[in-house]
């Protein structure tokens, strides 16, 4: 079976071509561009499985890319960006990203990473057969047999991983979980970029689900420890 085809997206030589030689070493078939009309053109034609997209291109903005690419695929996306604020990884991500790595990074944590987007949705389809097709908890409903999440009705939004850690909250309702424990589910790791991420990750979620960010119904921070479920009647 071929590996999946892995479109980067990246300005920088030097950063291009580790990223090359890594995909290279590892038997991935890869497509480069170094700007984002090439990106755009070569993922619209040559339709990848992957894209590793860097935010800082010369000519058009990386969230521009992403939301671009959006509007016809919904390919998996890991921005590789020296963007290390919470506000750009979150804007990334509500644009449509599927994950984010922050530079400098280790071969082994983009690795890990190409290994997450390829395995995820079979993962969770295999975690979700063990489970009851429906989970409850006051207004927020997971169908997990359709991959939905609503609140108070009104059907939400949510990026895999999103998704994947509200699914793994809901799996231990009233269980503080560690940051360790979460990122080893979600990226098999648990580098400091993994923890880091999943922070973003965990706001980008509560937007969604929350009310009040500031006095949380369903997920509870325990701090320099990780998170839990509330059980809400």
């Amino acid at each position: 079976m071929n590996k999946p085809l892995i479109l980067i997206v990246e300005d920088d030589p030097s950063v291009r071509n580790l990223m090359v030689t890594t995909l290279k070493t590892h038997d991935y078939r890869y497509l480069t561009a170094e700007n984002g009309e090439n990106a755009i053109l070569e993922a619209s034609s040559h339709n990848p499985d992957i894209v590793l997209l860097d935010l800082g291109l010369p000519d058009i903005d990386g969230v521009e890319i992403i939301e671009t690419i959006r509007s016809w695929s919904s390919m998996p996306i890991i921005v590789i960006s020296a963007r290390s604020e919470d506000h750009d990884k979150i804007g990334a991500l509500d644009a449509g990203a599927d994950d984010y790595l922050t530079k400098p990074f280790s071969v082994e944590e983009l690795l890990a990473r190409l290994r997450v987007a390829q395995r995820r949705l079979p993962l969770m389809q295999k975690d979700l057969d063990n489970q009851s097709s429906v989970f409850k908890n006051g207004d927020l409903i997971i169908d997990y047999a359709a991959g939905c999440v609503y609140l108070k009705g009104e059907e939400l939004h949510l990026t895999p991983i999103e998704y994947k850690l509200l699914c793994i909250l809901a799996q231990n309702v009233g269980k503080v979980l560690t940051h360790t424990f979460i990122t080893q589910k979600i990226w098999g790791s648990s580098w400091d970029n993994d923890i880091a991420s999943l922070r973003v990750f965990m706001a980008t979620l509560r937007r969604k689900i929350e009310e009040d960010a500031n006095n949380p119904q369903y997920i509870q921070t325990h701090i320099g420890v990780g998170y839990r479920m509330l059980k809400v009647e």
